[in-house]
C-alpha cells in the first residue's frame, strides 16, 4: 500500500493509536480535550511503537454530542499540524464521515482517511478520498451511531457484511481508489454475539485482499461481557486483540498502544 510515496508492508501487523480530541469518548482514558494534550499524548503513543495516529474530532458512540463541521475542522487540522511538525515520519489517519473534513485534513498533513460511515454518512467521501489520492479505510456500519443498534438483523451476518462492503469496495475501485483497508465495524450495528461471530470467522474477509482492521479496543462486547467498565478491559482487549491476529488482523485500532504492540511481537514470534 503507498502511503507518503513509501511502500507500506503488512507482513508484520500494525498498530493504530486512537488519539481522541474530544471530551465525549466512551472512554475516559482517551479523552483528550484540550490541545495541550495532543501532542504529549502523541509522543507517548509514538514511543511505545504505533505505526499509525488515528486523529478523531468526532465521538461516535451513540448518543454522542453532535460536532458541526466547522468545529470538526477546526479541532482536527490543528492537532494534525500539530503532531505532524513533532513526528514528520508518523503515517496519520485522520478520523471522520465528512468528505470536507477529509479534504481538509489531508491538507493539513493526514495521510489516510477512516470514515466510519463507509461512505453512507456524506455521499461525497467516494469521490473526495479518489481525487485525494490517499488510502481509505472503510468500514461497514447499518445507519448512523443514533439508529444503529437498531438495525443488528441479520440472517447471514457475515454474508451479509461481505455484501454490503463489496458493493462500495466495487464503487471506490471504478473511481480509482486502489488503496482499501476493511474494518468489519466492531460494535456498529451489531449485537455482542454478532461482535463474537464476526471476530471468529474474520478471515472470511479475506476475500477482499485488502488489510483488515480489528478495532476491539475495550469495547462494550469486552466489558459488558466480563461486566466490568471501559477502565478495566484492557486484558479483555488484549485477549481479544490476539485472536483477531490468528484470524487475520493486519491491523489492531487500539487505545493501548504499548500492550498491542506486545501483542504483536508474542503473535510474530509465536507464528515463526
Amino acid at each position: 500500500m503507498q502511503v507518503k510515496g513509501v511502500l507500506l508492508n503488512f507482513n508484520k501487523p500494525l498498530t493504530m493509536g486512537v488519539l481522541n480530541i474530544t471530551g465525549d469518548s466512551f472512554y475516559a482514558g482517551s479523552r483528550n480535550a484540550f490541545k495541550e494534550q495532543y501532542l504529549p499524548k502523541a509522543l507517548k503513543m509514538a514511543a511505545e511503537g504505533a505505526d499509525i495516529l488515528d486523529i478523531g474530532a468526532y465521538s461516535t458512540r451513540p448518543g454522542a454530542n453532535e460536532v458541526d463541521e466547522l468545529t470538526e475542522i477546526k479541532k482536527l487540522t490543528e492537532a494534525i499540524s500539530i503532531i505532524r511538525g513533532a513526528l514528520p515520519g508518523m503515517i496519520i489517519s485522520a478520523d471522520t464521515f465528512r468528505a470536507s473534513v477529509a479534504r481538509e485534513a489531508v491538507a493539513a498533513g493526514a495521510d489516510i482517511i477512516n470514515d466510519i460511515g463507509g461512505g453512507t454518512l456524506d455521499d461525497q467521501m467516494f469521490e473526495t478520498v479518489a481525487a485525494l489520492r490517499v488510502p481509505y479505510i472503510l468500514m461497514h456500519m447499518r445507519g448512523n451511531p443514533q439508529t444503529m443498534n437498531s438495525k443488528a438483523v441479520y440472517a447471514d451476518l457475515v454474508g451479509e457484511i461481505v455484501f454490503e462492503l463489496s458493493e462500495k469496495v466495487n464503487r471506490l475501485h471504478e473511481l480509482g481508489v486502489a488503496d482499501i483497508i476493511i474494518d468489519p465495524g466492531f460494535g456498529f450495528a451489531k449485537t455482542a454475539l454478532q461482535n463474537f461471530e464476526l471476530l471468529k470467522r474474520l478471515d472470511e474477509l479475506s476475500i477482499f485482499n485488502a488489510p483488515i482492521l480489528a478495532g476491539l479496543s475495550r469495547k462494550s462486547m469486552i466489558w459488558r461481557t466480563l461486566k466490568i467498565t471501559p477502565d478495566e478491559a484492557l486484558n479483555g482487549t488484549t485477549a481479544l486483540n490476539m485472536v483477531a491476529l490468528m484470524n487475520g488482523a493486519k491491523i489492531l485500532r487500539v487505545h493501548d498502544v504499548k500492550e498491542a504492540s506486545e501483542a504483536i511481537q508474542l503473535w510474530e514470534v509465536y507464528k515463526g
